[in-house]
């Protein structure tokens, strides 16, 4: 068996695998067609049209599962980037991705896809929210950590209510990092952000995103393909010390984040400083559903549009888990992949 090649008949695409804090990355490296456009938004709208395909393909069962995340690697668009980069779900293609930027970032340099010439060296990734900046901090020829300044997070309303089927009125904090998030308390649904709620916590989190975006329209000040509820965050006390709080992600169509989400550490350090509870140069550190952990900081302040914006630090670290050569068989009648919740 270990010399099987395999015939042309199948379709090949290679991957490279990762997880950062337990959150699976799924990098493709080949065997799929670029995605065209002059802007990294441009290129997300190609992809969803023309490249959706093999996003069900790689993130699906038999090759992926409910939960699975991944990216394609893209040409920069903007000035002095290295690449850009596309995020892929159970659902489609989303805007931003915390845990991403710190798995491809690993990826990029353990593999030398990016050079590390200089200590402290930067690496721009053009994300379809905007322009993010990544530091690996090295130890020898691994990337032992990631810290990357995201775009600026911001939280556009706080103390929001909705009416919840089954739930009755939710009380929840709006916020922007990336992506846009419903934050809630956990504890006061009756949850615990640990895996024996795991299934509660996504049948909740979906019936949440679908109240909020049935009362209202999110709307991102400057970017309609940002405008759109990416997910519901529980925010739960930590069981580890020096920790600040517990955070499960419930994203797309009811994926579970085992990591903290970065996006959602950003956007909650935009929605801690409006009120007052945490100021710039301040660290702190956010667990997962599996007590993987991410450290955010405000690096500055700044303005979107009529919000008082936040710049977020998040550090977190990746770990490269296989490399792959997917087979897709023409008369496979599963070639497309399925999914179950």
């Amino acid at each position: 068996m270990e010399n099987f090649v395999p015939s042309d008949k199948y379709i090949k695409i290679k991957t490279i695998d990762a997880h950062a804090a337990g959150e699976p990355f799924r990098v493709i490296t080949s065997g799929v067609p670029t995605p065209v456009g002059d802007t990294i938004l441009e290129k997300r709208r190609y992809a969803k049209k023309y490249l959706d395909s093999i996003r069900k393909i790689l993130m699906f069962e038999p090759r992926g599962h409910a939960d699975m995340y991944g990216c394609f690697v893209t040409e920069p668009v903007t000035k002095d980037a290295d690449f850009g980069i596309l995020f892929i779900h159970n659902e489609g293609f989303s805007t931003m991705c915390g845990h991403g930027i710190i798995a491809i970032t690993t990826v990029a340099v353990e593999t030398g896809f990016v050079k590390i010439k200089t200590p402290g060296q930067k690496i721009r990734i053009d994300t379809p929210a905007g322009l993010v900046t990544a530091m690996p901090n090295m130890n020898g020829d691994r990337v032992e950590s990631v810290t990357f300044e995201n775009v600026p997070s911001f939280a556009p309303e706080l103390d929001a209510v909705v009416e919840v089927p089954k739930l009755g009125k939710v009380t929840y904090d709006l916020g922007f990092g990336g992506a846009f998030y419903a934050f809630v308390n956990a504890q006061k649904l009756g949850l615990s952000c640990t895996p024996d709620y795991f299934s509660e916590l996504v049948e909740k989190g979906r019936r949440i995103k679908n109240a909020i975006m049935a009362s209202k329209k999110i709307v991102h000040p400057f970017e309609e393909d940002l405008s759109f509820l990416y997910g519901t965050i529980f925010v739960d006390t930590p069981d580890l010390e020096n920790v600040h709080s517990r955070h499960c992600c419930i994203f797309a169509e009811g994926e579970v984040d085992r990591s903290p989400t970065g996006t959602g550490v950003s956007a909650r350090l935009a929605i801690l400083n409006k009120r007052n509870k945490i100021n710039p140069g301040e660290d702190i550190v956010i667990s997962s559903i599996i007590n993987t952990s991410f450290t955010g900081r405000i690096a500055g302040l700044t303005q979107v549009g009529n919000h008082t914006a936040v710049l977020p630090k998040v550090t977190g670290s990746a770990y490269i888990t296989g490399v792959h050569e997917f087979l897709i068989d023409p008369d496979d009648p599963l070639n497309q992949g399925f999914i179950l919740r």
